[in-house]
């Protein structure tokens, strides 16, 4: 199977975003503020949003199943309160519960988590649990930033977080560390926030020692790492001066890496680099690049091209890429896939 980690609902019924101005004004004027019941999307809408983009697209490019998250970008956590937050959170994960419900051989939701700054992780548990049992959520989205690029939130390995932790722990529910919109000038969304919180997450995890008291948690380190495979000899450098083991026992045990790199040079050195039981596929398709390479004549997000293309890989290798290594880590998308007989 070709499996891809890294989807988001980024095509969702104009009635989502619709909903949120609505509820966004509401924090200015209560009168306002919606009611999550006023919400209507018909089932129709949304099998017309993915058959025309997301499912068309992975029937054009060879994928199979895609773990199915809320739009990244639309959970801005800095918006409104916790209140704000969980009822936003609570829309939004049933909504890709729905189109994992009417597309259950191509979609299996994961869930955003009601973070909202300087409230305490712990609050978002009760989401969690609801995702997991009710949902059959096999992954979360973690965000590392809830300020929406002002950083105000404590790092990764500070204890706040790990009541949440021991939740993930118990369930073996892997978070995709991942911000959402920024807020803060400086840093473009897409293009400048994402990646530098890739590359932080990572260095909060590699100057703790987070992972000796969780040994099974699961971080995964989307958009190919940040900047981290391209200095990852800097990072080696850095765990050396900080007396901490080498990378490959202090943090490749419990961090993964996906493939939403957008061009073959950057897959060439991923895979070169990383060792391949790390590497999951992923392609975050009709996310923040959505264009045409003019050097190649094919989308930039069709990264399935790069892992056939690459030379690192053995046929044994990218089958870990595709399939092997998401079901190893989604633990709970293995359970799914062998009760269908997959």
């Amino acid at each position: 199977m070709i499996i891809d980690v890294h989807g988001h609902y980024t095509t969702a019924p104009a009635a989502l975003s619709a909903w949120r101005d609505l509820q966004i004004a509401g924090l200015q004027d209560p009168r306002k503020t919606p009611k999550a019941g006023d919400l209507h999307i018909s089932d129709d809408e949304i099998r017309e949003t993915i058959t025309r983009n997301q499912l068309r697209l992975m029937q054009e490019r060879g994928a199979d199943l895609t773990i199915f998250s809320p739009r990244a970008s639309f959970m801005a956590h800095h918006i409104g309160d916790f209140a704000t937050s969980s009822t936003w959170a609570a829309i939004c994960n049933a909504l890709c519960f729905r189109v994992s419900q009417l597309f259950p051989d191509h979609f299996i939701p994961a869930a955003m988590l009601p973070q909202s700054p300087g409230v305490e992780p712990k609050t978002c548990i009760p989401e969690l649990v609801k995702c997991v049992e009710q949902y059959g959520c096999v992954g979360v989205n973690l965000n590392p930033d809830p300020s929406g690029g002002h950083w105000t939130a404590p790092p990764l390995s500070d204890r706040s977080w790990y009541p949440l932790y021991e939740k993930l722990v118990e369930y073996d529910i892997p978070a995709m560390v991942h911000v959402s919109t920024s807020c803060n000038t400086c840093f473009h969304t897409t293009g400048a926030h994402y990646l530098n919180a890739d590359t932080t997450a990572f260095m909060q995890c590699l100057s703790s020692d987070l992972f000796q008291d969780f040994p099974t948690l699961k971080f995964l380190i989307p958009h190919g790492g940040g900047a981290v495979p391209y200095h990852w000899g800097r990072f080696r450098g850095l765990a050396q001066e900080l007396k901490k083991p080498l990378l490959e026992e202090h943090l490749l045990n419990n961090i993964f890496f996906d493939t939403c790199v957008y061009h073959q040079s950057g897959i060439n050195l991923l895979t070169e680099v990383i060792p391949v039981k790390n590497i999951l596929f992923a392609s975050e398709m009709i996310g923040a690049v959505r264009g045409i390479d003019p050097q190649t004549g094919h989308h930039y997000d069709d990264t399935k091209r790069y892992i056939e293309a690459t030379q690192n890989l053995t046929d044994a290798e990218r089958h870990m890429v595709y399939e092997g290594n998401a079901r190893r880590v989604f633990t709970r998308l293995d359970k799914v896939l062998k009760a269908r007989g997959l």
